[in-house]
């Protein structure tokens, strides 16, 4: 059944921007920046476009939900103490729309619980107020990179590999971001937890730190860097991974103390090859 909410009643919009690449016009990125306050809005909204970003804004939850499902977006920069709406409420909504779709919440020094909330709930990431535009800048680049979005097209930085996994009866295609136990038993993966998975399996032969999965599944400095990031896509991943039917499910990931984290050897890769690092 088609969620009532998911946009597809609202009214037409003409294609984003777009620019010239050697005389062939190509699109620009879509952000749709969802805050409040004016003057903080209109900050990050200059140093996005700037940066060569098409960006819509919404001052409230309900104009940037209908915001966000227009057709086009690549990625929703999202503040939680919202008027109309509540950004935690757009961002249930969303994942049931568009569960694929890139999300950052954007977030006040101290609010933990909302941030551990919206992690669980399906954002990609968080960044916390006040934050300077070179950081927030290369989290959406982070978060584009692994969305296969570069200048405004497609692509795809793992050329011919393949990538699909298997866990006890479900099939695990990280290409399609899908998780199929039956025909009629299938389930949906983040972008972020797609990279996860990958790159625990192409080192599945060893533990693999918080701090490496910072650097190389978001892109970003983890020196100095306190975060729970990791911990609650990790937990979420296995919420996800396990047998809708009830069955007992192996573990994906297991929790190596004082290292990090590991694939299982119930996590097992049908055309994955590995890529060790040597010590």
């Amino acid at each position: 059944m088609r969620n009532p909410n998911c946009g597809t009643r609202l009214p037409f919009r003409t294609p984003h921007s777009a620019f010239r690449i050697q005389g062939v016009l190509m699109p620009l990125i879509r952000l749709v920046l969802v805050e409040d306050e004016h003057a903080i809005r209109r900050g990050i909204a200059d140093a996005l476009r700037a940066s060569g970003y098409d960006v819509a804004e919404a001052a409230d939850g309900q104009r940037g939900f209908e915001e966000a499902v227009r057709p086009g977006v690549d990625l929703v920069l999202l503040d939680l103490m919202l008027p109309r709406r509540s950004g935690l409420d757009v961002l249930v909504e969303l994942r049931k729309c568009k569960p694929s779709l890139p999300v950052i919440i954007l977030t006040a020094r101290g609010s933990e619980d909302d941030r551990v909330r919206g992690l669980k709930m399906g954002a990609d990431d968080y960044v916390v107020k006040p934050f300077s535009a070179r950081e927030l800048l290369a989290r959406v680049e982070a978060i584009l990179r692994r969305a296969g979005r570069k200048n405004g097209v497609s692509v795809d930085d793992d050329g011919d590999e393949a990538s699909t996994a298997r866990l006890g009866r479900a099939t695990i295609d990280l290409r399609r971001r899908e998780v199929c136990w039956s025909n009629s038993e299938r389930g949906e993966l983040s972008e972020t937890e797609s990279a996860i998975l990958l790159f625990l399996l192409r080192h599945r032969q060893r533990a693999v730190s918080r701090e490496e999965l910072l650097t190389h599944v978001w892109g970003i400095e983890p020196t100095g860097l306190e975060t729970r990031t990791v911990d609650m896509h990790v937990a979420r991943l296995r919420t996800k991974l396990r047998d809708p039917s009830g069955r007992k499910t192996p573990e994906a990931i297991l929790t190596v103390r004082a290292h990090g984290y590991m694939a299982s050897p119930d996590l097992v890769p049908l055309d994955l090859p590995v890529q060790e690092v040597k010590a």
